[in-house]
């Protein structure tokens, strides 16, 4: 059962509620759920329904059907983010987690540490007990691996993560690592379920060899109920007839989990497949189907390793999966990011003074809110804007240390007001974000498509959605700024005859019906978004850089300028021009160079670009 307080409840209503359910013999657990502070019992009150309804202080009661409760998606509507020091895992960002099945010595652990890393995992898995199906097999390091686990976080920054395997393991485990796994194995030994419950660390719980979802979010309800939530299921493979492949990997899991429960799933392509040519394809698959992490074993001797090494990686073939991931992940939703570390590092220095916020145009559930969430995660919190000479105004003042602007669009082209508000503002383009756009009609609950009125929208989104909109030419297009503020005017109007084209995110924000979904004209809309800055902080691996030039009005003035692009071998990924503010006929031209022009190499490049130009501006190195 859930009781949904009141906003207004005092502590000491909330205080007799739980003093009460507590003499009832039952157990509660007091969270935020979408806006809502929520009450969970464990356990059979004596107190009814009805009477938990007329309490004061209660604004409704609830029964919770399933036989997991903690676990379930009707305890706690909102997904549940697992943090990691600075790695969330259920978010907007794919969590990799890489490492070799066992560790073998402490020369071993750092070496594919740091390669892993490198391609862009950010936390470390290794076995330091390692239970294995014959007694002659090798059985880990026991405290020696896991103290070269935590000398691995010490000196590369990954967060840690191994297998428990007994209850007497409990202290070390507290000791040195991150996170502790399950293994499925030990997914219905109890004791140590319960043992992790009461334990302050993430757990990872693999699911059983044979083991029904029931059965596996039953074992994830033991260590919730011992007061441990930060709970990650595990997908590594389930036993089947099929024997050509080590394990089953049951990617259906994921959709299913999602339905049935809040918590995040990572998926273990090398453990269900046991073949290191099927470990990729299926992580990428893994990633299609929804996955908010993965745990990919790498390793750089494999012939040699003492565990598993058929299934394991070699770190070449690992960065060209991620690679792969990183193109993949913005089709679901998702984004890989190669920086993830570094910039929570950046993150975490700054100054007390420093406000950690993006500016972003329109309201929550905007494509912009979710492109700051997909960049910076939860560290930064993001604010809405109404206009984006706001965002950049804010960014100058200092009221937000970051903007989150969009650039172009790949159906309706570039965003010009932004283009001109990088050459009037003296702002860095610090970083950028590719975001698929999906376009859904949204409208007030109870209301059908043929009700519809009247539609509100940016004319951007129009204009992705012209096909769909040509079918009902009876129905007025009323232009708005952003998505989510269409979205957020019709759910304050009240009116059931007008409809809103916006993110399923922001419908599920504004508690809002989605009659219709995917109703852009090409599936391959994508947003580029960028982020903006007073100045760079810290330094991290720069592949792009974006300028602002003009040129004297004479004839093979721009040639001239393109001629240095192609004798330094400089990719121009992108050119477009600009009124220049305050001289009419004049222009600017915007470029995106895949290259970072302030390297020593380039030096000659930058300086004959500044000769053959009348005005160049670096914006930023990313």
């Amino acid at each position: 059962m859930i009781l949904v307080l009141e906003s207004n409840i005092t502590e000491h209503q909330k205080d007799r509620i739980k003093n009460m359910l507590s003499d009832e013999k039952c157990i509660t657990r007091e969270i935020m759920d979408a806006g809502r502070n929520v009450i969970g019992i464990i356990g059979k009150p004596a107190t009814s329904l009805d009477e938990f309804k007329q309490m004061e202080g209660i604004a409704d009661a609830v029964r919770v059907t399933t036989a997991h409760k903690l676990a379930s998606r009707e305890f706690k509507s909102e997904d549940t983010k697992v943090k990691i020091g600075n790695v969330v895992v259920g978010g907007d960002r794919i969590v990799i987690v890489a490492g070799p099945c066992a560790v073998e010595s402490h020369e071993q652990a750092m070496t594919i540490a740091k390669e892993v890393k490198k391609y862009g995992a950010v936390l470390f898995r290794g076995g330091a007990y390692k239970p294995r199906s014959s007694p002659y097999s090798f059985q880990g390091l026991e405290e020696e691996g896991l103290k070269i686990l935590a000398d691995v976080r010490e000196q590369t920054g990954l967060g840690v993560v191994t297998e428990i395997t007994s209850v007497s393991q409990a202290d070390l485990m507290m000791k040195y690592v991150d996170v502790v796994q399950i293994g499925a194995r030990n997914m219905q030994n109890f004791e140590l379920l319960k043992c992790v419950g009461r334990m302050d660390k993430p757990v990872v719980l693999k699911r059983g060899l044979a083991a029904t979802i029931q059965e596996w979010l039953m074992s994830a309800e033991y260590i919730m109920a011992g007061g441990n939530n930060n709970v990650i299921l595990c997908e590594r493979g389930i036993r089947t007839f099929e024997p050509y492949t080590r394990n089953t990997l049951d990617l259906s899991a994921i959709p299913v989990l999602k339905k049935l429960t809040h918590l995040p799933i990572i998926i273990d392509p090398s453990h269900a497949t046991g073949m290191r040519e099927k470990v990729s394809p299926m992580a990428r698959a893994a990633v299609a189907a929804g996955a908010d992490a993965l745990m990919i074993e790498v390793h750089n001797n494999p012939d040699q390793a003492l565990s598993d090494g058929p299934q394991s990686l070699y770190p070449e073939q690992f960065g060209q999966l991620t690679r792969d991931l990183y193109v993949i992940a913005p089709v679901v939703g998702k984004q890989l990011d190669f920086d993830y570390l570094k910039k929570s590092e950046i993150i975490n220095n700054m100054e007390a003074k420093d406000s950690k916020t993006a500016a972003f145009i329109g309201e929550y559930g905007a494509y912009s809110h979710k492109a700051s969430l997909g960049y910076f995660g939860e560290e930064i919190r993001p604010v809405p804007m109404k206009t984006f000479k706001d965002i950049f105004q804010a960014v100058q003042t200092g009221h937000c240390q970051y903007g989150v602007v969009p650039l172009e669009n790949s159906l309706s082209g570039s965003i010009h007001e932004n283009f001109d508000l990088l050459q009037e503002y003296d702002l860095k383009i610090i970083g950028e974000i590719t975001i698929r756009v999906k376009h859904a009609l949204i409208a007030h609950k109870n209301v059908s498509k043929n009700e519809i009125k009247k539609i509100l929208a940016p004319p951007p989104a129009f204009s992705q959605c012209k096909n769909y909109l040509d079918q009902y030419p009876e129905i007025e297009q009323v232009p708005v700024k952003a998505t989510s503020s269409a979205v957020r005017y019709v759910k304050d109007s009240d009116d059931k005859y007008t409809a809103a084209i916006g993110s399923t995110m922001a419908a599920k924000i504004f508690d809002m019906n989605i009659l219709e979904e995917s109703i852009e004209d090409n599936p391959r809309n994508y947003t580029r978004f960028a982020i903006i800055a007073k100045e760079i902080k810290g330094h991290k691996k720069v592949n792009k850089t974006s300028i602002i030039f003009s040129t004297g009005n004479q004839p093979g003035a721009l040639y001239e300028v393109m001629k240095v692009f192609s004798e330094y071998q400089i990719n121009l990924v992108k050119l477009e021009s600009r009124p220049m503010l305050g001289k009419p006929w004049e222009y600017m031209f915007y470029a995106d160079l895949e290259a970072d022009i302030e390297t020593p190499e380039l030096a000659p490049a930058m300086e004959m670009l500044r000769e053959k130009s009348e005005n160049l501006r670096i914006l930023g190195r990313y």
